[in-house]
Protein backbone atom coordinates (compact mmCIF):
# COMPACT_ATOMS: atom_id res chain seq x y z
CA UNK A 1 0.00 0.00 0.00
CA UNK A 2 2.63 2.44 0.80
CA UNK A 3 5.64 1.34 -1.62
CA UNK A 4 8.47 1.59 0.96
CA UNK A 5 6.92 1.47 4.62
CA UNK A 6 5.20 -1.50 5.93
CA UNK A 7 1.80 -0.52 7.12
CA UNK A 8 0.78 -1.91 10.70
CA UNK A 9 -2.27 -0.81 12.59
CA UNK A 10 -2.45 0.29 16.06
CA UNK A 11 -6.57 0.01 17.27
CA UNK A 12 -8.04 0.92 20.20
CA UNK A 13 -10.62 -1.00 22.25
CA UNK A 14 -12.91 0.70 24.46
CA UNK A 15 -14.82 3.54 22.54
CA UNK A 16 -13.24 2.23 19.12
CA UNK A 17 -13.77 -0.82 18.59
CA UNK A 18 -16.93 -1.05 21.08
CA UNK A 19 -18.88 1.54 21.66
CA UNK A 20 -18.36 2.57 24.75
CA UNK A 21 -15.95 2.73 27.46
CA UNK A 22 -16.50 -0.29 29.52
CA UNK A 23 -14.01 0.87 32.20
CA UNK A 24 -16.53 3.59 32.71
CA UNK A 25 -19.62 1.66 32.33
CA UNK A 26 -18.87 -1.05 34.50
CA UNK A 27 -17.99 1.37 37.79
CA UNK A 28 -21.13 3.48 36.77
CA UNK A 29 -23.31 0.49 36.54
CA UNK A 30 -22.17 -1.14 39.72
CA UNK A 31 -20.92 1.95 41.58
CA UNK A 32 -18.42 0.13 44.15
CA UNK A 33 -18.14 2.63 47.09
CA UNK A 34 -15.22 4.98 46.81
CA UNK A 35 -14.85 4.73 42.79
CA UNK A 36 -16.09 8.61 42.22
CA UNK A 37 -13.56 10.59 43.63
CA UNK A 38 -11.11 7.80 41.94
CA UNK A 39 -12.34 8.40 38.30
CA UNK A 40 -12.52 12.10 38.85
CA UNK A 41 -9.06 12.17 39.78
CA UNK A 42 -8.10 10.41 36.73
CA UNK A 43 -9.89 12.06 34.13
CA UNK A 44 -8.26 14.96 35.70
CA UNK A 45 -5.09 13.05 34.85
CA UNK A 46 -3.63 13.56 39.05
CA UNK A 47 -3.80 9.85 39.22
CA UNK A 48 -2.00 8.08 36.82
CA UNK A 49 -4.41 5.67 34.10
CA UNK A 50 -2.90 2.67 36.19
CA UNK A 51 -3.35 3.50 39.57
CA UNK A 52 -6.58 5.04 38.84
CA UNK A 53 -7.68 1.76 37.28
CA UNK A 54 -5.93 -0.48 39.84
CA UNK A 55 -7.63 1.21 42.85
CA UNK A 56 -10.52 1.39 40.94
CA UNK A 57 -10.91 -2.31 40.36
CA UNK A 58 -9.71 -3.02 43.47
CA UNK A 59 -13.20 -1.98 45.14
CA UNK A 60 -14.97 -4.89 43.16
CA UNK A 61 -14.98 -8.42 45.03
CA UNK A 62 -13.19 -10.96 42.86
CA UNK A 63 -16.76 -13.15 43.00
CA UNK A 64 -18.00 -10.97 40.79
CA UNK A 65 -16.32 -12.01 37.92
CA UNK A 66 -18.84 -13.37 35.95
CA UNK A 67 -21.51 -10.47 36.96
CA UNK A 68 -19.15 -7.96 35.06
CA UNK A 69 -18.22 -9.77 32.46
CA UNK A 70 -21.87 -10.75 31.90
CA UNK A 71 -23.03 -6.73 31.85
CA UNK A 72 -20.20 -5.93 29.45
CA UNK A 73 -21.05 -8.48 27.03
CA UNK A 74 -24.48 -7.39 27.11
CA UNK A 75 -23.78 -3.62 26.63
CA UNK A 76 -20.84 -2.80 25.26
CA UNK A 77 -21.22 -3.27 21.31
CA UNK A 78 -19.01 -3.75 18.62
CA UNK A 79 -18.72 -0.66 16.47
CA UNK A 80 -20.36 -1.05 12.46
CA UNK A 81 -17.79 -2.39 9.74
CA UNK A 82 -15.61 -4.05 12.83
CA UNK A 83 -15.68 -7.97 10.80
CA UNK A 84 -15.82 -6.00 7.30
CA UNK A 85 -12.83 -4.08 8.28
CA UNK A 86 -10.68 -7.08 9.73
CA UNK A 87 -11.27 -8.86 6.59
CA UNK A 88 -10.01 -5.99 4.73
CA UNK A 89 -6.91 -5.60 6.17
CA UNK A 90 -6.31 -9.48 6.50
CA UNK A 91 -7.04 -9.33 2.55
CA UNK A 92 -4.27 -6.92 2.01
CA UNK A 93 -1.88 -8.73 4.48
CA UNK A 94 -1.96 -5.31 7.08
CA UNK A 95 -0.70 -6.59 10.66
CA UNK A 96 -3.75 -5.21 12.70
CA UNK A 97 -3.08 -5.07 16.80
CA UNK A 98 -5.15 -3.78 19.27
CA UNK A 99 -4.02 -1.90 21.83
CA UNK A 100 -6.15 -1.19 24.54
CA UNK A 101 -6.09 -0.42 28.53
CA UNK A 102 -8.73 -2.33 28.80
CA UNK A 103 -8.82 -5.58 30.74
CA UNK A 104 -8.57 -9.14 29.77
CA UNK A 105 -11.56 -10.66 31.63
CA UNK A 106 -13.97 -9.02 29.26
CA UNK A 107 -11.54 -7.76 26.16
CA UNK A 108 -11.25 -11.37 25.33
CA UNK A 109 -14.61 -12.59 24.93
CA UNK A 110 -15.92 -9.71 23.04
CA UNK A 111 -13.15 -9.98 20.81
CA UNK A 112 -13.46 -13.83 20.58
CA UNK A 113 -15.70 -14.26 17.43
CA UNK A 114 -13.77 -12.54 15.42
CA UNK A 115 -10.38 -14.93 16.21
CA UNK A 116 -7.22 -11.97 16.36
CA UNK A 117 -3.85 -13.86 17.38
CA UNK A 118 -3.33 -13.25 21.22
CA UNK A 119 0.09 -11.99 20.04
CA UNK A 120 -1.27 -8.91 18.63
CA UNK A 121 -3.98 -8.07 21.33
CA UNK A 122 -2.18 -6.23 23.98
CA UNK A 123 -4.57 -5.10 27.19
CA UNK A 124 -3.97 -5.46 30.96
CA UNK A 125 -4.27 -8.49 32.75
CA UNK A 126 -6.69 -9.47 36.38
CA UNK A 127 -5.92 -11.88 39.03
CA UNK A 128 -9.24 -12.63 40.79
CA UNK A 129 -7.13 -15.00 43.36
CA UNK A 130 -7.75 -12.72 46.04
CA UNK A 131 -10.81 -11.15 47.71
CA UNK A 132 -10.88 -8.36 45.20
CA UNK A 133 -9.95 -7.65 41.80
CA UNK A 134 -6.14 -6.93 41.42
CA UNK A 135 -5.38 -5.78 37.45
CA UNK A 136 -1.76 -6.89 36.12
CA UNK A 137 0.06 -4.49 34.22
CA UNK A 138 2.00 -7.09 31.35
CA UNK A 139 3.05 -4.01 28.67
CA UNK A 140 4.30 -1.18 31.25
CA UNK A 141 5.84 2.38 29.92
CA UNK A 142 9.45 2.19 28.46
CA UNK A 143 12.03 4.60 29.40
CA UNK A 144 10.36 6.75 26.89
CA UNK A 145 7.77 7.06 28.59
CA UNK A 146 6.47 8.37 32.26
CA UNK A 147 2.84 8.70 32.04
CA UNK A 148 2.29 5.92 33.73
CA UNK A 149 -0.01 4.38 31.27
CA UNK A 150 -0.68 0.98 32.46
CA UNK A 151 -0.67 -0.78 28.74
CA UNK A 152 1.89 1.75 27.57
CA UNK A 153 0.52 2.26 23.36
CA UNK A 154 3.82 4.31 22.91
CA UNK A 155 5.69 1.46 24.26
CA UNK A 156 4.42 -0.79 21.86
CA UNK A 157 4.06 1.31 19.20
CA UNK A 158 8.20 2.19 19.19
CA UNK A 159 8.85 -1.91 18.19
CA UNK A 160 7.72 -0.48 14.94
CA UNK A 161 11.18 1.45 13.97
CA UNK A 162 9.41 4.00 11.42
CA UNK A 163 12.17 4.07 9.05
CA UNK A 164 10.60 0.43 8.12
CA UNK A 165 6.70 0.93 8.95
CA UNK A 166 3.96 3.18 8.64
CA UNK A 167 2.08 3.25 11.81
CA UNK A 168 -1.23 3.57 11.89
CA UNK A 169 -3.17 4.50 14.71
CA UNK A 170 -6.83 4.27 15.29
CA UNK A 171 -8.55 5.69 18.46
CA UNK A 172 -10.89 8.03 20.11
CA UNK A 173 -9.58 9.10 23.31
CA UNK A 174 -6.97 11.04 25.86
CA UNK A 175 -5.25 7.62 26.42
CA UNK A 176 -4.49 7.37 22.19
CA UNK A 177 -3.09 11.03 22.07
CA UNK A 178 0.41 10.25 22.73
CA UNK A 179 0.37 7.45 20.14
CA UNK A 180 -1.37 9.98 17.90
CA UNK A 181 1.68 12.17 17.96
CA UNK A 182 3.96 9.23 16.81
CA UNK A 183 2.11 7.85 14.37
CA UNK A 184 2.25 8.22 10.41
CA UNK A 185 -1.44 8.15 10.14
CA UNK A 186 -4.08 8.91 12.60
CA UNK A 187 -7.99 7.75 12.22
CA UNK A 188 -9.64 9.49 15.18
CA UNK A 189 -13.26 10.27 16.66
CA UNK A 190 -14.70 11.87 20.08
CA UNK A 191 -12.31 13.56 22.62
CA UNK A 192 -8.97 12.24 20.02
CA UNK A 193 -9.98 14.52 17.56
CA UNK A 194 -10.56 17.13 19.72
CA UNK A 195 -7.21 16.72 21.26
CA UNK A 196 -5.56 16.76 17.50
CA UNK A 197 -7.80 19.71 16.15
CA UNK A 198 -6.21 21.78 19.54
CA UNK A 199 -2.53 20.70 19.10
CA UNK A 200 -2.28 20.82 15.04
CA UNK A 201 -1.72 16.96 15.01
CA UNK A 202 -3.15 15.86 11.26
CA UNK A 203 -5.98 13.16 11.33
CA UNK A 204 -9.21 11.36 9.26
CA UNK A 205 -12.36 11.69 11.31
CA UNK A 206 -14.50 8.40 11.50
CA UNK A 207 -17.37 7.18 12.69
CA UNK A 208 -17.59 3.60 11.65
CA UNK A 209 -14.84 0.84 10.54
CA UNK A 210 -16.39 1.14 7.37
CA UNK A 211 -15.40 4.90 6.98
CA UNK A 212 -11.82 3.85 7.41
CA UNK A 213 -12.30 0.93 5.33
CA UNK A 214 -13.11 3.38 2.37
CA UNK A 215 -10.66 5.92 3.10
CA UNK A 216 -7.87 3.01 3.05
CA UNK A 217 -9.58 1.78 -0.46
CA UNK A 218 -9.06 5.06 -1.72
CA UNK A 219 -5.57 5.88 -0.93
CA UNK A 220 -4.54 2.25 -2.01
CA UNK A 221 -6.32 2.91 -5.44
CA UNK A 222 -4.00 6.40 -5.32
CA UNK A 223 -0.91 4.52 -4.58
CA UNK A 224 -1.56 2.41 -7.80
CA UNK A 225 -1.97 5.53 -10.19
Amino acid sequence: MTGKKEPVIFCDFDGTITNSDNIVAIMKHFRPEGYEPIMDATVRQELSIREGVGRMFALLPSAMKQEITDFVLGQAGIRAGFKEFLQYVREQRIEFNVTSGGIDFFLGPLLAPFQIEPEHIYCNASDFGGETIRIVWPHPCDDECGNGCGMCKTTVMRRYPKERYERILIGDSLTDFEGAKLADRVYARARLTEQCRELGVPYTPFETFYDIMNDMKSRERKDRE
